[in-house]
């Protein structure tokens, strides 16, 4: 049938007329473009030539704390924020995340250089790209400066520790997962020995190292948490407790812990000073970032590579920074119980002694193993087990006894 021009005309009329509406109500059902993790260049010269990720949750506030994240080895920026748990916190709490990532014509295995002297010095390389980093996120996105973190895995847990000892005047605080002390390693083969069995030093000689780091500083120094698994043969457990040395001696507390407490995952918490220092053991995790993968407040995370099923640790520590609207030096775990420290009657003083690790051993103040020698009843570790290293021990009770006299 043959229509006039005039009804032809009405018809596209009506129908581009429903089109608009169509589209007008597609545009206003569509959501809000929700915050993704995205690369940022320019932030800065980059001596360490690594990439920069930024997280930014949606109704971010100004003055809003942030966190630096590291990837492991053979790992990347998208794959540790997507499987690590941060994103979760993030979008709770409203805290920025810096992720760093390597590039694999830096290290063969996308590693962070932490053995290297260029990468591990303050205001060079990659120490100082995480920098600029932090840096570029206070002028841009309106971080506050006296609110930023850091975290890392393995490599990244141990270029988590260089940039707290680099750094302290950059980060409040900061958690090193499955890493190594700061300057255990200063070369690649280093970095093996280190890595597996690991090196034993006394807790002034680990602080000094980090006091190097920034020679002259008189500020206040980072509170630490350290995360390690009972089972890793990567990075060996030594390596968690000699990172607890270091750290309290650098924050001038007691490497006798002022509580301990039992959590979730076979895990114990140990509490040093004025919750300077955390040490977190994971009974038979190897070696990987702690996740509990689930829809409740504690749980966080994705199980995979690298990424173990046992306890949410990106939940521990961001209450630890105090992220979820506390300070920087929130109480302890409510959960955290005062370790009994049986003391001597007040008439008789303590008894004291002063030998060798074996001779301790052999008397019964002390057991070995692996190679060390502990204090019976605070399982302190008194170093290497044999004739030459010498500790003092003081009892202060039943067959209870702690280093120094």
């Amino acid at each position: 049938m043959r229509r006039s021009s005039s009804t032809i005309t009405r018809l596209l009329g009506a129908v581009a007329g429903l089109a608009l509406a169509v589209a007008g109500a597609v545009a206003v059902a569509a959501p809000a473009q929700a915050a993704t993790l995205t690369q940022v260049t320019g932030f800065g010269s980059n001596p360490g030539n690594l990439a920069m990720y930024a997280y930014r949750p949606d109704g971010l506030p100004a003055n809003s704390p942030a966190v630096v994240l590291l990837h492991g080895c053979t790992q990347n920026a998208s794959g540790y924020f997507a499987n690590s748990g941060w994103q979760k916190y993030a979008d709770q709490w409203k805290f920025a995340l810096i992720v760093a990532q390597q590039p694999s014509g830096n290290n063969a295995n996308s590693c962070f250089n932490f053995f290297e002297a260029g990468d591990t010095t303050r205001g060079q390389g990659e120490a100082l790209s995480i920098k600029q980093m932090v840096d570029h996120a206070k002028t841009n996105y309106g971080v506050n400066g006296s609110r930023v973190y850091v975290s890392g895995l393995s490599a990244g847990g141990a270029m988590s520790a260089v940039m707290l000892a680099t750094y302290p005047d950059v980060f409040a605080a900061g958690s090193i997962i499955a890493g190594i002390p700061y300057r255990c390693a200063t070369s690649m083969v280093n970095a093996f020995s280190c890595m597996n069995p690991g090196a034993d030093k006394t807790p002034a000689a680990w602080g000094d190292l980090v006091r190097g780091a920034y020679s002259g500083y008189t500020g206040p120094r980072p509170r630490v948490a350290i995360w390690h698994g009972t089972s890793d043969t990567t990075v060996t457990p030594l390596n968690g407790t000699e990172s607890r040395d270091q750290w309290t001696n650098v924050r001038g507390v007691s490497q006798t812990p002022t509580s301990t407490s039992s959590l979730p995952g076979n895990t114990s918490l140990e509490v040093y000073g004025n919750d300077d220092v955390r040490l977190y053991r994971i009974s038979g995790m190897g070696h990987g970032t702690p996740v509990d993968p689930g829809s409740a407040a504690e749980q966080c995370g994705t199980a995979g590579a690298y990424f173990l099923d046992t306890i949410c640790s990106t939940y521990r520590d961001a209450l630890f920074f105090g992220l979820n609207g506390g300070g920087t030096n929130p109480t302890p775990t409510p959960t955290a119980t005062p370790t009994p420290t049986p003391t001597a009657t007040p008439t008789t003083p303590p008894t004291c002694v002063t030998a060798s690790n074996y001779a301790h051993v052999a008397a019964g103040r002390a057991y070995q193993s692996g190679g060390y020698a502990y204090a019976n009843g605070s399982n302190q570790r008194m170093g290497l087990y044999n004739t030459f290293y010498t500790s003092a021990l003081k009892q202060t009770g039943p067959n209870h006894w702690v280093i120094g006299c």
